[in-house]
């Protein structure tokens, strides 16, 4: 009753439906020109996990994780001339006045807390690495050589072999100048413009890495984006025409899919939001899912038309007949993609909200408008000239698969696809499997500057810190030092741990300074006093420990970020914090970038099987409530699971972690695979429950809506393989999944449903 109501209230007032929709249109055109790419480092970390309150804490005394890394090389190999030490003061000093860097953390050769202290016969003595009157002639090169090696900075400042110097800081959160929140791509464009362009020459090279850096050659690599969907439009439409024969039918549903777009940008920026680079492809997932559903409509006004409709008649028809199953299939996605929601992640939390605007307007404009706009046309004599039952052989050949015997092997088979993906998802790893960012080819420049580095120096980028909280003036207690060494030693010793450093570790060295240089006395001295002074010569500075002595550090370096080298830290961590702890010594996960990550992946893992819970329980209500049939929900959801399930082995196959930016990527494949099986499905209980046999309701649902499920899965899975030659590796990574899952979902609903149908309705079958 309600959707008669709807339809005579749309095409009795058609041209005011255009006229509205063409207002809204552009006055949400309008706010999608403004909007722009936005990321922050912060959104990509669960910020209410233990982990990143303790970074948080904790940040403002010994920096976060949003750091930036600068390798000033030498070509020659030799760091020890005027040229390079002219181009690595210029680049700390330009670098200490970008707006959003903390000024008070960068650090270099140049940086009065890089010192040197060795043993005199007076006792110490000591200075900056580059003394003041430094002038870059052959003797004072030799002495800043000679401070270089007693300040025991090599591997960390200055790089193994001599040929690279590091300048590093960290970013702020809030951008002083501008007081708004720092703009990790405009940050990454200075680097670029104030570092890189005016101190690389043919005798220096700048190597640059961090957070923002990532993000900016990501955004970079974002722009081709919009020439990825453009080609998709091109195919698509091509493929459409093929299938359709109208150029007036193929430019409709393109345009009301391409609309939705416009109206998801639109409706982000005037809610405040930006689009960050790493959800790039959401627009296009949109346009995807209206296509799909474009397809379904115009497909089903065609028939009516050949039917001896006329095309108002053929278009209020199919409105009717469309609207309860296409708006549950994109009811049943926005729901599933608002289920992302639950997860305690900034980035992910954007991608539910952009992801589920954008299908929800989609009910809007290709099952309200859609139809409007095809009843104002006069289709095409050659496309109702189309012969009765063209495919009708291919449809009988597929409707084979409700009988009991061909069903019975296709469970069977499936079964063992199930039980073969399930097993192999089993090793699918949380977190990233590679070294360098993920985001980009191994080949890319910001990953061979990683490499560099990494190769370069005796400490990586991939830095986890363990605060250690204890008791004022902690550092002159044995028993608190002693703990500490301890928990150093235990972790310098995991797999995958490069080097470690802590307060105890200077003091050892001080200590063994203070008794001339005897290496028998390297030890924590038992003795407060002889333990005060070994700390007291150690500044803030050096982010080992706080004013007050309370906090200490204990810093990590490792290998990379792959996923089981954090986790086999992080256990080590958890099992040395059970025997060392105490109610005065307090050892706490974690800060650096490696902390972050393993937050991250803690949170992932935590949140991947709620998020299928969730996703899977919106869709099984849905169809519940559509279809009122269990039998039909069950023959929707299994196939769906089982694709899941095999697009999780596939990502074990390829050797893709799940992290913050591929876990959404099943909850869309969810969102995207349903339409398929509802709309098989709901001509196919219709003819059920008029008293038909299954092979030959299931013939009538494919007569009906198979030509459309096939050539949306085709279409949209040749579209999104173009990905294969972007600039982006998580783009080629999505391309796959995706193209896996357009496909697959379309095949499950097409071989798969039918096979279960014959098993849940089997009387229907003997008929």
């Amino acid at each position: 009753m309600l959707i008669k109501t709807l339809e005579k209230f749309l095409f009795k007032r058609r041209s005011l439906v255009v006229i509205l929709f063409s207002i809204v249109t552009l006055v949400l055109g309008y706010q999608a020109t403004k909007i722009q790419l936005d990321a922050s480092f912060t959104k990509n970390i669960p910020l209410n996990h233990e982990y990143m309150k303790t970074y948080m804490k904790h940040s403002a005394d010994f920096g976060g994780a949003n750091g930036i890394y600068i390798s000033v090389c030498d070509r020659d190999g030799n760091i020890f001339n005027k040229e390079f030490l002219n181009a690595l003061k210029g680049v700390h000093d330009q670098l200490f006045f970008i707006p959003g860097i903390n000024r008070t953390l960068v650090k270099s050769l140049y940086s009065p807390s890089t010192r040197y202290i060795e043993v005199v016969e007076d006792g110490f003595s000591g200075g900056p690495v580059i003394p003041a009157d430094f002038k870059a002639n052959a003797a004072d090169l030799a002495v800043v050589k000679e401070n270089i090696e007693k300040a025991g900075i090599v591997g960390r400042v200055v790089s193994d072999d001599y040929s690279c110097a590091m300048v590093s800081s960290q970013l702020l959160e809030i951008n002083p100048e501008t007081g708004k929140k720092l703009d990790s791509i405009e940050m990454a464009e200075s680097l670029e413009r104030e570092i890189r362009g005016k101190f690389e020459t043919d005798k220096v090279s700048v190597h640059i890495i961090g957070f923002a850096k990532m993000i900016g050659d990501v955004a970079n690599g974002a722009k081709d984006v919009v020439m990825f969907f453009g080609i998709a439009i091109a195919i698509t439409a091509i493929m459409v025409w093929i299938f359709i024969r109208s150029i007036q039918l193929t430019i409709l549903p393109i345009l009301c899919s391409f609309m939705a777009v416009v109206w998801q940008l639109g409706m982000l920026n005037t809610l405040g939001f930006g689009l960050d680079p790493m959800s790039i492809l959401v627009p296009f997932l949109v346009f995807a899912i209206g296509v799909s559903h474009g397809v379904q409509m115009i497909n089903s006004i065609g028939k009516r038309v050949h039917e001896g409709n006329t095309a108002y008649q053929a278009c209020c028809t199919s409105f009717c007949k469309l609207l309860i199953p296409g708006g549950i299939a994109l009811l049943s996605d926005t729901v599933g993609f608002l289920t992302l929601l639950t997860i305690d992640i900034g980035i992910i939390r954007e991608l539910a909200i952009t992801a589920s605007l954008g299908v929800a307007v989609i009910i809007f404009t290709n099952l309200f408008l859609l139809p409007v706009l095809s009843s104002f046309i006069d289709f095409d004599k050659q496309f109702k000239a189309q012969p009765e039952g063209t495919h009708d052989n291919l449809w009988r050949a597929l409707a084979k698969f409700t009988e009991p015997k061909n069903a019975a092997i296709i469970l069977v088979i499936t079964a063992g696809l199930f039980a073969f993906g399930y097993f192999k998802s089993l090793e699918m790893k949380i977190g990233d499997m590679q070294a360098g960012a993920p985001a980009l080819h191994s080949e890319s420049r910001y990953n061979q500057d990683t490499m560099l580095i990494t190769d370069r120096y005796a400490i990586s980028t991939d830095v986890l810190k363990v605060i250690v909280e204890t008791r004022d003036s902690g550092c002159t207690y044995h028993d608190v030092m002693e703990r500490v060494d301890r928990f150093q030693w235990r972790l310098a010793n995991v797999d995958g741990v490069q080097s470690a450093i802590s307060l105890s570790t200077v003091a050892k060295i001080v200590s063994t300074g203070v008794n001339e240089g005897n290496l028998k006395w390297r030890s924590l001295p038992r003795n407060p006093q002889s333990l005060a002074q070994s700390s007291a010569r150690i500044e803030t500075s050096s982010g080992l420990l706080n004013r007050n002595c309370s906090i200490m550090p204990i810093i990590l370096f490792l290998e990379d970020h792959k996923a089981e080298t954090i986790e086999g830290l992080v256990k080590a961590v958890k099992e040395a914090k059970l025997e060392l702890e105490t109610d005065d010594i307090k050892f706490q996960l974690a800060s650096g970038s490696a902390g972050v990550m393993a937050a991250t992946n803690e949170a992932v893992a935590a949140a991947q099987t709620p998020m299928m819970w969730y996703v899977y329980g919106a869709v099984i209500i849905l169809c519940l409530i559509s279809f009122r049939s269990v039998k039909a929900t069950i023959s929707v959801v299994l196939p769906l699971f089982v694709v899941s399930t095999l697009a999780q082995a596939l990502m074990t196959y390829l050797q893709i972690g799940l992290t913050v930016s591929t876990m959404p990527v099943i909850a869309l494949g969810v969102g995207i695979g349903v339409d398929y099986g509802i709309y098989i499905l709901s001509t196919m209980v219709e003819s059920l429950r008029a008293g038909r046999n299954l092979t030959e309701s299931y013939f009538l649902a494919l007569k009906e809506r198979g030509s459309a499920v096939l050539f949306t899965g085709l279409t949209l899975a040749i579209g999104v393989s173009t990905w294969a030659f972007s600039a982006l590796k998580f783009q080629v990574d999505m391309g796959i999944l995706l193209t896996f899952m357009f496909l697959v979902n379309m095949l499950g609903a097409i071989i798969i449903l039918p096979a279960l149908a014959s098993l849940l309705w089997r009387k229907k079958n003997q008929k």
